[in-house]
């Protein structure tokens, strides 16, 4: 493997490329017209555009993937993640092109492409579940007789989805087939896939995934778990490794679970099997991502590997250089994903100049970007400038870190998360561990960032002050930015 064209953008095509220089492969760089002057076009050793800004007409067209590997001589394609990087379909046809596909094989993908299709691998494997129904439902009056069976409260879920879309709580019968309805529309819309299942909410969970990798000789690993429970609209916004709260027994009773089904699977390559972990420390299989995730800095970081360059020494068929034995959790990593994004706006996307842009830097810090002063932030795709990523000896360095990388990242000509992440680094609940998905709910007003961290007492006044305003107040539309903006940004997000 001598070239590698990677099918993506921004700060993951990027970081591909590092590590591809370090191994002596050249790198080829793909862009929309958006993206002409992107910071991975010209990082990469050759560029070739391969459309208008929509990602539909560029980033997603699998022949003009193909043609510009070809065209470029290079032996194999990394999707990064987003756009086509789950396509089982381009996976496969990159295959029968004659290249080498950087990641798992499209039959490993539909076999946990599909939300259904996985929790039936796992039932088979006796890894426990969220008890639910094992198949979709299409029928209203069959599925109020199993919700009635599980309990209340249910939630119902598109087979096909992600990213919180499909996706809706059932707290009693009597609204039950309003939100079928809705949750299937939704499915369909998103997806072109109306299935939905019925399963248990569970009311305080965490989000624990565990990172797997797989090579062609059929062994797998994993290597530890990250905690991803602070989200909102159901995506992840902070990340760690490894979790506050699992015990030696239970890491190693998921992290055996992962390996299963990886197996079960034959998977190949870099991916994260995910879990929802309840207030009493049961873990449940939630999917697997057949990808590289965001959020993997964290792990390189506690591991000390370049899962990069793991994903290419794995697709040269090459086996893992260590076992399950030889690994171990050395110190503690925190992630915050910076989107352009407004906190105090219900986390609306923001667009415009980078006036300011400077980031942070010193001992256990580090930035993946793709951004640079003066540039803009684009419409077309994912709002996320930025990951910044801290390591430490222990969980309380990685968040003093962090909360001082935080300060020193100037940003100025859009709004971002930096100011939220900085409110959950310094909350509490969050230093003391004692968190879950439900975070932002439970703690979080735009009027926090104006007076620094404040008591759930606090917290609640403010929710209550703004509530009376907002019912005083007469709606105001704001056509600053326009309607067409946020829900291009909305059409487009690709991160999940």
């Amino acid at each position: 493997m001598k070239k590698i064209l990677v099918a993506n953008r921004g700060e993951i095509a990027i970081r591909v490329m590092r590590s591809a220089k370090e191994m002596g492969i050249l790198t080829v760089a793909v862009f929309s017209e958006a993206d002409r002057n992107a910071l991975h076009v010209r990082y990469a050793d050759e560029a070739i555009c391969i459309g208008p800004p929509a990602s539909s007409q560029s980033y997603l067209v699998i022949d003009k993937i193909i043609a510009a590997a070809k065209s470029s001589g290079a032996d194999a394609i990394h999707p990064g993640y987003g756009f086509l990087s789950e396509n089982a379909d381009f996976s496969d046809r990159v295959v029968a092109e004659g290249l080498i596909f950087i990641g798992p094989s499209g039959d490993s993908m539909r076999k946990m492409g599909s939300k259904l299709a996985a929790k039936a691998t796992a039932e088979e494997l006796n890894i426990p579940l969220v008890p639910g129904t094992a198949k979709a439902i299409e029928d209203i009056s069959e599925a109020k007789k199993v919700a009635a069976t599980i309990g209340f409260p249910i939630l119902i879920k598109a087979s096909a989805g992600g990213g919180g879309k499909g996706m809706r709580i059932v707290g009693n019968a009597a609204e039950f087939e309003e939100q079928m309805k809705l949750a299937v529309s939704e499915a369909l819309s998103s997806f072109g896939d109306g299935a939905v299942f019925i399963e248990r909410y569970v009311a305080s969970p965490r989000h624990i995934e565990i990172q797997v990798l797989g090579d062609t000789h059929g062994n797998v690993v994993h290597l530890f778990e990250r905690e991803c429970s602070v989200q909102r609209r159901h995506q992840k916004v902070i990340e760690e490794a490894p979790s506050s709260v699992l015990t030696p027994k239970i890491r190693e009773e998921m992290g055996a679970c992962a390996v299963r089904i990886s197996k079960a699977c034959n998977y190949v390559g870099a991916g994260t099997v995910e879990f929802l972990l309840d207030e009493n420390l049961n873990f449940y299989f939630l999917e697997m991502n057949t990808r590289l995730q965001v959020e993997h800095p964290v792990t390189e970081y506690i591991t000390g590997l370049d899962l990069v360059k793991e994903q290419i020494q794995i697709a040269r068929g090459l086996p893992l250089p260590f076992k399950q034995e030889d690994l171990r959790i050395q110190g503690h990593a925190m992630e915050v994903r910076v989107y352009a994004e407004d906190p105090a706006n219900n986390f609306l996307p923001d667009i415009g100049t980078l006036q300011t842009y400077k980031i942070p830097q010193g001992p256990g810090v580090r930035v993946d970007d793709a951004f640079e002063e003066g540039m803009e932030i684009p419409i077309y795709y994912d709002p996320m400038i930025a990951k910044l990523i801290t390591y430490g000896a222990d969980r309380a360095e990685a968040i003093e870190r962090m909360s001082r990388a935080i300060d020193d990242y100037q940003i100025t000509g859009v709004a971002t998360t930096l100011a939220f992440c900085k409110f959950v680094m310094q909350h509490d609940s969050f230093k003391s561990g004692n968190f879950d998905t439900h975070f932002i709910k439970k703690y979080f007003h735009p009027d926090v960032l104006n007076s620094g961290v404040v008591s759930e007492m606090e917290i609640a006044a403010m929710l209550a002050i703004s509530l009376l305003r907002k019912s005083q107040a007469t709606k105001v539309v704001d056509h600053s930015h326009g309607t067409n903006n946020a829900s291009a940004w909305k059409r487009n997000r690709l991160i999940q």
